[in-house]
């Protein structure tokens, strides 16, 4: 397989008649023996892992010991393995994209990872659901977090702030199953794209909430990919992930661009990066090949200068807009503040205070796995209720700072409607652009 890609390099090089095809044979070269070696330690290293510190118990009953449906805690050692990892992926990621311009040397990373963080560690702990362990540990003082799960989801952020978003092209095992399944990808309109935008922001407030009340982790309950890299999962969960990737043959990574929370944290650091990956070395032709290659719709287009009954018009929506987000942030706080008794029923103990206030029968109903735990946990009736009442409370103001949020959002969506910067040339948009390297590829301007 190396003999017939370095053909491969080599009639290119024939054919160009350059020395950076010479130059990138031998760089193909060794990047091939850094994935031999890479392959050979995650081999030991698996070896290692896999080993039992102590023997599974023995009863004479029958009872056979069911497989855990979560990862086994990592130890201490292995969990900083996985962090230098992702930073060792992220910044070889920054170098083949920024320095190299080598879309290459990026689709072998995010196999690479797919591999590694999908399925050998299995999903588990990915930056995406680390958002919960954030959350969770701010408001629950009891919880403590450990310093990788605190990288896992700093880290990311760290190399967006500078290089954009090389962590979803190159480290994120969901991102990358998806990426690597694109066929024939289509253009979504502008108007769809942007009502769809406003779901990860829905999503990544509803988790923050749940895993703040100590409710649910519903971004790793309902992780699409969790039942694939683990090879088993509830039926419900395989018919999701199977869905997602049968739409992403033709809508590209629709997972990460119309419902991942963490990609709503990656798009604002990722804005101010200031080594973002650029479509072109040198000066842009107009040929429109990046934009025709992005599967993302991540391509901003050089732009008109508007007449200047144009620009006032603009300038006065956009002020009356600006001056509307108030009135968004109470609306929106009162509206999701009156749902707060239905979001409050993720909580186990309101919910079960809730069934036993309306169906006192129930606690004779020896089926009833949930009311059989709850009795012998020897918790009262006197107990609970006032534990419920409290958690609503929690709920309450958790559900004006959720709504004020997300009003907060769609006020900034309708005036960035009417702020327009003036764009000579094809641009990746900072935001929406995951740094795959697919629009440099095409590009025939050459440094």
């Amino acid at each position: 397989m190396n003999q017939q890609n370095q053909k491969i390099v080599s009639q290119s090089c024939i054919t160009e008649k350059s020395s950076a095809c010479l130059r990138a044979s031998s760089v193909l070269s060794v990047f091939q023996k850094f994935l031999f070696l890479v392959s050979f330690f995650l081999m030991t290293l698996s070896s290692f892992s896999q080993v039992q510190r102590f023997p599974k118990p023995e009863f004479e009953t029958g009872y056979t010991q069911p497989s855990p449906t979560q990862p086994e805690p990592r130890a201490d050692f292995m969990a900083w393995v996985d962090i230098s990892i992702l930073a060792l992926v992220m910044s070889l990621a920054a170098w083949f994209l920024i320095k190299k311009r080598s879309r290459k040397g990026v689709l072998w990373l995010s196999i690479f990872s797919l591999i590694y963080f999908g399925f050998y560690r299995e999903g588990c702990v990915c930056s995406v659901g680390s958002i919960q362990n954030i959350a969770l540990t701010l408001f629950n003082p009891a919880y403590a977090i450990s310093i990788p799960i605190i990288l896992f989801f700093v880290l990311p952020l760290l190399f967006s702030l500078f290089f954009g978003r090389v962590f979803c092209a190159s480290a994120c095992p969901l991102g990358v199953i998806q990426d690597l399944i694109i066929i024939k990808p289509i253009s979504i309109p502008l108007w769809l794209r942007k009502s769809l935008g406003f779901l990860p922001y829905i999503y990544l407030g509803l988790a923050v909430l749940l895993a703040a009340t100590a409710s649910d982790f519903i971004i790793c309950r309902y992780d699409p990919f969790v039942g694939i890299f683990r090879r088993s999962a509830e039926f419900s969960m395989i018919v999701l992930g199977i869905a997602f990737l049968l739409m992403g043959l033709f809508v590209a990574r629709p997972y990460c661009r119309f419902l991942c929370p963490y990609g709503v944290l990656l798009g604002w650091t990722s804005r101010f990066s200031k080594y973002h990956m650029s479509i072109t070395p040198d000066k842009c032709i107009q040929c429109k090949l990046c934009s025709d290659s992005c599967p993302f719709d991540a391509i901003d287009k050089p732009t008109e200068q508007l007449k200047p009954k144009q620009k006032a018009e603009n300038k006065k929506r956009f002020t009356i807009y600006a001056l509307l987000i108030p009135v968004w942030i109470v609306i929106g706080g009162f509206a999701m503040s009156q749902a707060h008794g239905f979001l409050a029923k993720a909580h186990p103990d309101v919910y079960m205070a809730q069934l036993l206030i309306k169906h006192p029968e129930l606690k004779n109903d020896k089926n009833n796995l949930d009311i059989q735990t709850f009795l012998s946990s020897e918790k009262t009736m006197e107990q609970l209720v006032p534990e419920a009442k409290l958690i609503q409370t929690k709920y309450y103001t958790g559900s004006w700072i959720l709504g004020s949020f997300l009003g907060l959002v769609i006020g900034i969506m309708l005036m960035n409607q009417f702020v327009t910067r003036r764009r000579e040339n094809y641009e990746p948009n900072k935001v929406g652009c995951y740094s795959c390297g697919r629009c440099m590829k095409n590009c025939p301007v050459k440094k």
